[in-house]
């Protein structure tokens, strides 16, 4: 199977903002000012000259070129005007520069909440409108057809792979998800033709995952990674990428928000793999809550 295609900035399906953010860390330092400056306030970005940005951002206008360049743009003059239909068609509410930033310090109780919930809310929707649907239904396709299917992650992404395992084993699939990167990757090298081998890392650059997804892929398995980053290393391991979108803030919020918008990304594989034999998947989610019913306050076994 072909990998799946970059997507360039003339065509993004989720924004030209959340695209600049998933490649900043492969821009050059000089870009990533500019970038920084770009994704903070894409409607002040708008109205400057090439020169205004080029001096906010401490570099030269050559490097704003490069920069537009980089992100898929011809010219500074098209960043201009993609950045002001951007803006426009961002509809935020009134506090949203205090919400959606950073968590400053002294912040209390209440705008910390604020602050949180609304990235997460973001994170979501944003990955769910720069989303694939194509993609995700080549991935659906392979995990469906897949004799075994085996998931990925390190840290707050273990989590998720372990969710994904959790509900694909709850419809019949046979999925495994292994925390220890030995047991892993011993597992990894005994995958072949026919299997599927899912990467989850935010960042795209945990050596635990990217090794095991190289090592299920050197065995014949399909790959697929699921990253914030689309130029990440762990893309170059993978036959499908899957993003999300969510930003880093103070106390590594943004790591919440990536678990929250990696989930958005499980659900919908979940349901697209139920959703091709919803008779079996119904059957199977009927049987195994029945399995554990007992073990709820009030619960009791049902007789036949």
């Amino acid at each position: 199977m072909a990998k799946s295609p970059k997507i360039s900035a003339s065509h993004e399906p989720g924004g030209l903002i959340v695209h600049i953010s998933g490649l900043l860390p492969s821009l050059s330092p000089a870009e990533q000012r500019v970038a920084r400056l770009v994704v903070a306030d894409p409607a002040d970005a708008a109205r400057r000259t090439i020169t205004d940005l080029a001096t906010a951002a401490e570099t030269s206008e050559a490097t704003v070129i490069r920069f537009c360049r980089s992100v898929g743009m011809d010219g500074y003059p098209q960043l201009r005007i993609r950045l002001a239909a951007e803006a426009a068609r961002r509809i935020e509410p009134p506090d949203a520069r205090v919400v959606g930033g950073d968590i400053p310090p002294g912040a209390d109780l209440a705008q910390i909440i604020a602050t949180i919930s609304f990235n997460d809310a973001r994170a979501v929707e944003e990955t769910a409108e720069q989303l694939d649907p194509a993609v995700c239904e080549q991935v659906v396709e392979a995990i469906v057809s897949a004799g075994r299917i085996e998931v990925y992650g390190a840290g707050a992404s273990g989590f998720v792979a372990s969710d994904f395992q959790q509900k694909l084993h709850r419809i019949g699939r046979i999925a495994f998800s292994f925390p220890d990167v030995h047991t892993a990757l011993t597992s990894a090298a005994l995958l072949g033709k026919g299997d599927v081998a899912i990467g989850i890392s935010h960042s795209g650059t945990t050596s635990d995952v990217i090794e095991v997804l190289e090592q299920a892929r050197s065995r014949g398995a399909v790959t697929v990674a699921l990253t914030n980053f689309p130029r990440s290393p762990i893309t170059e391991r993978a036959d499908f990428v899957l993003t999300t979108a969510a930003r880093e803030t103070t106390y590594r919020s943004g790591a919440m928000a990536s678990r929250l918008a990696q989930l958005t990304v499980v659900d919908c594989l979940f349901v697209g793999v139920a959703a091709r034999n919803r008779a079996r998947a119904r059957r199977a989610l009927e049987v195994t809550a029945e399995a554990v019913r007992t073990h709820r306050v009030g619960g009791s076994r049902r007789r036949s």
